[in-house]
């Protein structure tokens, strides 16, 4: 586990650090004393665990921003208390002020607040800055844990969230992961000014393959189609199941006419080789295929998109299957352009 430090303080304070925190090959550690800088930085590149020098300007700040980051709860604050003032404070008030302090520490943001001792300081002995470093290396250990808690939950849930996108008979994504990246597709696609197109295809005549042969070889011969057309699919074309033996399949940077030229060639893939099921059976497969490019006047999920190439398809299994049928716009007025294979 690659475990990142932030260490915001000074390298004064730094010294004063243990040697496993400052010499650490495990981990990597990375000093900044500017809280600007220190905030870009978590940003950008949070780090598993922040070591907080209690005197520097922007200290307390920094705390309490990192308390109302919600997306940034895992990182493990700890506060190292160094101000001179406080620490006198501390020996004169006793325990019971010291426990307001942490209170506070805590309430303001830090997981964690400890007493540090300052460099250069004779008055304590060396059991006494060997406790201390102890107690820093022990509170290191539970920012840690909690760091791998937290890995190990993110890897859980990508694994639960791919399972979840998944359609399990064709391995392709599924309806719902085509419901949330149809939205993200058509935003990049207006942010640069780039072409979307898609095809939404139908197995010609599936329920007489289940009803001669049984459910077991409809659902082989959907696995022998989807590896079919993922094989003579191009890098940015993106396949889904979307819901029996239909599919919907996202051509990124891809014009209306360019789409056509997709769909047909898949057409022509699917029907001219039988799909061989086993040693005994091969069965004839054609598809019938819809298209439609986006346009300005489309709405941001994508239905008015998808419901275009969906009349395509509907029109191309009702005029005699086995054709593509694409949605264009010429003068802003649309028409429907057939192709056989």
């Amino acid at each position: 586990m690659n475990i990142s430090i932030l260490v915001f303080g000074s390298n004064k304070f730094l010294a004063t650090l243990p040697d496993q925190i400052r010499y650490a090959t495990a981990f990597s550690v990375e000093v900044i004393a500017n809280v600007d800088q220190a905030v870009l930085r978590i940003k950008t590149t949070p780090p598993d665990i922040i070591l907080v020098q209690a005197s520097l300007d922007g200290s307390i700040e920094l705390c309490c921003w990192l308390k109302d980051q919600a997306n940034l709860s895992w990182i493990y604050c700890i506060l190292l208390e160094d101000r001179s003032q406080q620490i006198i404070n501390r020996r004169k008030n006793g325990w019971e002020w010291e426990l307001e302090m942490t209170s506070s520490a805590l309430k303001q943001g830090a997981d964690a607040y400890i007493w540090q001792i300052p460099e250069g300081k004779s008055d304590y002995t060396l059991a006494e800055v060997t406790a201390n470093h102890r107690l820093i290396l022990a509170q290191l250990t539970v920012g840690l844990r909690k760091a791998k808690k937290y890995r190990d939950l993110i890897r859980t849930n990508d694994l639960l969230s791919a399972i979840a996108l998944a359609d399990s008979l064709t391995e392709l994504n599924n309806r719902r992961a085509l419901e949330w990246d149809l939205p993200r597709q058509i935003k990049k696609a207006r942010d640069k000014a780039i072409p979307l197109s898609l095809i939404i295809l139908d197995v010609d005549y599936f329920k007489k393959v289940n009803d001669n042969y049984g459910h077991l070889v409809g659902d082989r011969l959907l696995q022998l189609l989807c590896i079919r057309l993922r094989n003579n699919l191009r890098f940015q074309d993106t396949p889904f199941r979307y819901g029996g033996e239909e599919f919907v399949i996202l051509l990124a940077n891809t014009t209306g006419e360019e789409a056509l030229i997709v769909a047909r060639r898949l057409n022509r893939i699917v029907s001219e080789q039988p799909f061989t099921i086993n040693n005994q059976l091969t069965i004839d497969v054609t598809i019938s295929l819809g298209t439609a490019c986006l346009q300005t006047e489309d709405d941001d999920q994508g239905v008015s998109l998808l419901n275009r190439a969906d009349q395509c398809l509907l029109e191309a299994k009702a005029t005699g299957r086995n054709k593509v049928i694409c949605w264009d716009y010429l003068s802003r007025v649309p028409y429907l352009k057939a192709a056989s294979s």
